[in-house]
């Protein structure tokens, strides 16, 4: 089982993982299965230098899952990769925070653990088949996240059908990193180790040795 410090350690890893050892699917090279753990998910920053990753723009898709807002019409401003997503009304799927506040998903959660610390049932759904219909421009690529206490601590487990690493899995650990934060300080306990599981791991083309 992997373990890593951090996420850039993890970054760092699969990044010549999937160069060394990964599949050619379409326009990407990939990994299939793959899970780890992030025993330190406070510590979300991507710091390789060949990485160049913004802190300042993963803190405005943290704000704009805290939204609730669907519409990707301000963050495609800052990354105009949203605008091939977006409907007629400028909305996407993959605004994560819409998504786990749909139903009052965190409420449930958070008065699930409180009720019974061992619980089982204590998990955010985002993908879902039966809203495949409305998938035509924009597939959330997590399928849920799941919480565990043990020894006082938040645990998380996500789980994504696709997992881009160079923009998805960098932007996506640093929002999951601090919804586990949000929900361990509404419980008011500490956070432990961050599982990460993906169907499909995943480098572009066009981000391949960038290290060399």
């Amino acid at each position: 089982m992997f373990h890593f410090k951090n996420a850039n350690s993890a970054f760092c890893y699969f990044y010549d993982q999937i160069q060394w050892y990964g599949t050619r699917i379409e326009n990407t090279m990939a990994l299939l299965n793959v899970g780890f753990y992030l025993d330190c998910p406070s510590e979300n920053l991507i710091t390789a230098p060949f990485r160049n990753w913004k802190q300042d723009y993963a803190q405005l898709e943290w704000a704009w899952y805290l939204s609730g807002n669907p519409s990707a019409k301000e963050i495609s401003k800052h990354a105009p990769l949203w605008l091939k997503h977006m409907n007629a009304k400028d909305e996407v799927n993959s605004n994560y925070g819409y998504q786990w506040m749909r139903n009052g998903q965190i409420d449930y959660v958070v008065e699930e653990l409180k009720r019974n610390p061992q619980s089982r049932r204590a998990l955010l759904t985002i993908y879902d088949g039966k809203e495949n219909s409305n998938y035509e421009k924009d597939t959330p690529c997590t399928l849920n996240i799941g919480f565990t206490v043990t020894d006082n601590k938040l645990n998380m487990t996500v789980m994504m059908r696709s997992n881009d690493l160079w923009y998805g899995f960098c932007n996506d650990q640093f929002c999951f990193s601090k919804l586990q934060k949000l929900i361990a300080d509404r419980l008011s306990i500490e956070t432990g180790w961050y599982y990460h599981f993906a169907n499909n791991l995943h480098l572009y083309n066009n981000k391949l040795n960038k290290n060399d």
